[in-house]
């Protein structure tokens, strides 16, 4: 993985140029590198796996491949490892969106997002972090899930936690921030953190969008609350 310090590295797949090329002039005013462009998504995969990017922002909707299928290819590559896949789409509540999600994206943005939002958002996913709020997740998920199979890599097994553990993991679905995590179950939110590290570590997921997801696609959590 490249070192934090530095900005991170970009490809920008998306099937219009106007688009492509207003989020590079975007990005490059704030010296963050679009190391490689793609009109669909085959040429997305290859730009990704050639030029290791930290961030992907990948549009849901392209000839030949889409956004989905690139996304799954993507991440279940050894390269893509490490990256970040953001997910670009007209609507906001979009069942692609939703499987974008489970396939391991780390969040999405509407194509009419304002420049300083772009930007913040790539270097919060590079940083690790999920993109967008628990609640709009929750939202997304209790609209989709269940419609479709859930993304091999959410088959996990919710016996590797401890009872604190799920309880937690149900609150995150919930929409609960670390914050308000901690006030729920009077604990300092540096316990909260590493609860969730370690939620996240035992389930190998990538960030908190996908444990909402686990959490719905288990059962853990059903649309208006907690089913198990």
């Amino acid at each position: 993985m490249s070192d934090p310090a530095q900005a991170p590295r970009v490809v920008i797949a998306d099937d219009q140029m106007l688009v492509r090329s207003g989020f590079r002039l975007i990005l490059g005013s704030a010296g963050i590198p679009v190391v490689a462009e793609a009109a669909d998504g085959i040429q997305a995969v290859a730009a990704a796996l050639k030029h290791r990017p930290d961030v992907m922002l990948m549009d849901i909707r392209m000839p030949e491949m889409d956004g989905l299928e690139a996304t799954r290819q993507i991440l279940a590559s050894r390269s893509g490892q490490d990256m970040r896949v953001i997910i670009l789409t007209t609507f906001d509540l979009d069942q692609y969106v939703y499987a974008a999600l489970a396939a391991g994206a780390s969040g999405f943005l509407l194509k009419d997002v304002s420049p300083e939002h772009l930007i913040a958002a790539v270097r919060l996913v590079r940083s690790g972090d999920a993109l967008l709020a628990p609640s709009i997740t929750r939202r997304l998920v209790e609209r989709y899930a269940g419609h479709q199979p859930p993304a091999a890599d959410l088959r996990a097994d919710l016996s590797a936690l401890t009872p604190r553990e799920r309880e937690v993991l149900g609150l995150i679905a919930r929409g609960l921030s670390n914050a308000e995590l901690a006030a729920e179950l009077t604990l300092s939110e540096a316990t909260v953190k590493t609860h969730v590290a370690r939620i996240l570590t035992k389930l190998q997921l990538r960030d908190r969008v996908q444990a909402v997801v686990l959490a719905y696609e288990t059962g853990l959590v059903s649309p208006g609350g907690i089913s198990q």
